[in-house]
């Protein structure tokens, strides 16, 4: 590989040398690297582009990359990925995609990843989105996530957009059955013109399952955020959902986060605040001898970590 394509797999899964465990790494739309083990297994769709990944039940302590990267102009990347995890495995999945884009001509990446868990399976999936290069051609990426969570089954899920995304639709859809949990951290950085939208529909259908979606999103220049959610309870369960933005500059941020009691035993929350930097940060941090650029800097920096 040369220094590109290692640069955008170390931005995007902190890959620097051959990762343990299973992988599969895409890149313009082929795959040019897999690896299995005995728990975990990788197989190419037949009838679309994509990948299922199997992995067996009880299965501790494993590790899975599927890594994304396009570096050519005028590609359109679609392909749908579909996970199977085990009664009471225990994994990490470590996806996202990085595009480095050098022409006038339009890049995209569309992933379409849909989660099985079954019934005491414990998933921790981090997922990061990153754009780079110095030509006018846009870099897009739609992710959309579909996830079914079994009995007693939990769903930790870090969403993270670093920078350099020209526009994005970030969908979400989850159902969750008795004793569930879904945690979900998302964490997105746009500027200059550029636009996402981010999209979260949860339904709660078994008994004491329970969702948490955080939000923090940076919007600088002239660039638009959109931060929709819909959480249904359908049953007893627990729903929490909060939305936090900072606004710099003619930046603009929307945030609709809604929520559905079904059932009289529903118990839901959900929290929206947008705002600016505070000036008495600033000061502080400038009496402390940084320049405001640099305060403003470190405080976006604490402020989505």
């Amino acid at each position: 590989m040369d220094k590109i394509e290692k640069n955008l797999l170390k931005q995007i899964a902190n890959i620097e040398k051959t990762p343990m465990g299973a992988y599969n790494i895409r890149e313009n739309g082929k795959g040019i690297a897999r690896n299995t083990t005995a728990n975990i297994d990788i197989i190419t769709k037949n009838d679309k582009p994509g990948i299922d990944i199997i992995i067996k039940p009880n299965t501790k302590n494993e590790s899975v990359h599927i890594p994304v990267i396009l570096t050519q102009g005028g590609l359109n990347d679609l392909v749908y990925n579909d996970f199977y995890i085990g009664e009471n495995a225990d994994v990490v999945i470590v996806a996202g995609c990085g595009i480095h884009n050098s022409t006038c001509d339009t890049a995209q990446h569309d992933g379409i990843h849909t989660f099985n868990l079954e019934r005491g399976a414990k998933l921790k999936y981090i997922e990061k989105h990153y754009g780079e290069g110095e030509g006018t051609g846009e870099r897009i990426l739609n992710p959309k996530t579909i996830i079914n969570l079994g009995e007693d089954a939990s769903m930790e899920m870090e969403s993270v957009q670093i920078k350099g995304v020209t526009s994005t639709i970030r969908e979400t859809f989850a159902n969750m059955e008795k004793g569930s949990s879904l945690v979900v951290s998302e964490r997105i950085m746009t500027t200059g013109k550029q636009t996402a939208k981010t999209i979260f529909d949860v339904n709660l259908n078994g008994k004491d399952s329970s969702v948490h979606v955080a939000s923090r999103s940076v919007a600088e220049d002239d660039s638009v955020q959109e931060f929709k959610s819909n959480v249904k309870g359908n049953n007893k369960c627990f729903g929490h959902v909060e939305c936090d933005a900072i606004i710099m500059g003619n930046g603009r941020v929307i945030s609709d986060p809604m929520i559905e009691a079904n059932n009289i035993d529903a118990s839901l929350i959900h929290e929206a605040a947008i705002g600016k930097i505070a000036g008495e940060q600033l000061t502080k941090l400038m009496t402390l001898g940084l320049t405001e650029k640099e305060a403003e800097e470190q405080i976006i920096n604490g402020f989505l970590k």
